[in-house]
């Protein structure tokens, strides 16, 4: 069964296509989610919710705009993030000091044109390099993970990210850049 027929029994809410979904996609979205979500339990309620999201929200999904996958890994690695941060914010006392997390229309407006750049910058980048970026910093991996599935040492992991950062802060003004 392609993706385009999982797609299809999903729509029709098929109980297959779920079952398709978690025995093919599953690894996938495991893998995805452990360097974000270090808790074993946390892992599988996102996994369950990442699931529910993708039931509720197939017909969002169009294969002009990528591939299944790439949409489902977006899902997934929202999902933990999300889920990341509550846990975060559920463990921090509240205080009327606290700003509200919302970003301003400003804020917005720049965060848009950041990523625009960003995206520019990155895509000057070699096929290998725009891979070892988003795995750090996108989907968090930890160096050691990214080493050993790169064939990499992680010093050689941790010298290619710093001349990286030093690249993309230099193509972008340095403002942009931690």
């Amino acid at each position: 069964m392609g993706d385009g027929e999982l797609i299809d029994r999903l729509r029709r809410r098929e109980q297959s296509g779920l079952e398709e979904l978690s025995r093919r996609y599953g690894p996938l979205m495991r893998y995805i989610l452990s360097p974000i979500l270090p808790d074993e339990q946390d892992r599988e309620e996102c996994l369950a919710d990442v699931v529910l999201l993708v039931w509720e929200r197939v017909d969002a999904y169009s294969p002009d705009r990528g591939a299944f996958s790439t949409w489902l890994t977006a899902l997934t690695r929202n999902a933990a993030i999300s889920r990341a941060r509550k846990r975060r914010q559920d463990t921090e006392p509240l205080s009327p000091e606290r700003a509200s997390p919302a970003p301003g229309p400003e804020e917005q407006v720049l965060r848009r044109e950041l990523l625009e750049d960003l995206r520019r910058a990155l895509s000057s980048l070699s096929r290998r390099d725009q891979i070892l970026f988003h795995r750090k910093y996108y989907y968090l991996q930890p160096t050691a993970q990214i080493a050993a599935e790169m064939g990499m040492t992680e010093r050689a992991v941790e010298g290619r990210l710093y001349r990286l950062k030093k690249r993309l802060r230099k193509e972008l003004g340095g403002a942009y850049c931690e």
